[in-house]
């Protein structure tokens, strides 16, 4: 019976051991990429040791290879963080408002917030319709295409938006130049909201506006979203007044006086 004790003891102490170790190894490439022999000599554990649990945090997503640089962080480390934010803070505040938008329009509704040149979708009150739009609360879009991705960055200088639109304008489904799309930015950033007109999704079209907080920054963005059916361009001028009204309400709860 000592003896079954003792065994179990030391199981315990083992897995609670690895568990320890494969936290230090997420922990270790948090700053940058890391080959499995700096990872090693980073957290203290041995090369065999290290490269074993790099092989199991891959499976899971934890980490990722990253080039010829080593191992960096994976998008499932990226999708707990966001998920975790969306129990709290910026995503608590503005549920409540999101839920009666999406009352108000019957539409998908999302919060979401920049990543790089990427979106991360906080939080979703999917569409009352008999439709589904393919997006997930921790997913992630381009900045380029979509509405709230063109909402987060109205404060950027037009040298930023070329500069995205040379990295990305491949990811457009409709041809667009250079000066076409610093127009479109131009009038958008002029009257504080932008438009999805099928450039991620050819047959989706969605109202965005951006959040700001007490120091008047753009923190975040809300949209609504629906399928050419519900959707046409009066419905979408027409959503614009109604969208950053909810916006300038999440806002003024964020801190900032109008």
């Amino acid at each position: 019976m000592t003896n079954s004790i003792g065994k179990e003891n030391t199981k315990k102490a083992l897995t609670s051991q690895t568990l320890l170790r494969g936290l230090d190894v997420v922990e270790a490439v948090a700053d940058g990429p890391l080959s499995i022999s700096d990872i090693a000599q980073k957290t203290g554990i041995t090369y065999g040791t290290a490269h074993r649990i790099v092989s199991v945090l891959l499976q899971r997503h934890y980490l990722k290879p990253d080039g010829g640089k080593g191992y960096s962080l994976g998008r499932k480390v990226l999708e707990l963080g966001f998920m975790a934010f969306h129990q709290t803070g910026l995503t608590r505040i503005s549920h409540p408002f999101l839920e009666q938008l999406a009352r108000d329009t019957l539409d998908t509704v999302h919060l979401a917030r920049i990543e790089g040149d990427s979106v991360i979708y906080l939080d979703k009150i999917s569409s009352q319709r008999s439709l589904e739009i393919s997006s997930r609360i921790g997913g992630r879009k381009p900045l380029i295409s979509t509405g709230v991705g063109k909402a987060l960055m109205l404060d950027w200088t037009e040298k930023e938006w070329a500069e995205l639109y040379h990295r990305d304008a491949s990811l457009l489904r409709e041809k667009t130049t250079l000066a076409q799309w610093l127009d479109l930015m131009r009038g958008y950033a002029q009257g504080s909201y932008t438009f999805d007109l099928g450039e991620d999704v050819h047959a989706i079209r969605c109202v965005a506006a951006p959040l700001r907080d007490g120091s008047r920054k753009i923190v975040a963005a809300i949209s609504v979203s629906s399928t050419l059916e519900y959707m046409d361009a009066e419905r979408m001028h027409a959503l614009i007044p109604v969208v950053k009204g909810v916006a300038a309400q999440i806002s003024a709860e964020l801190g900032m006086r109008a």
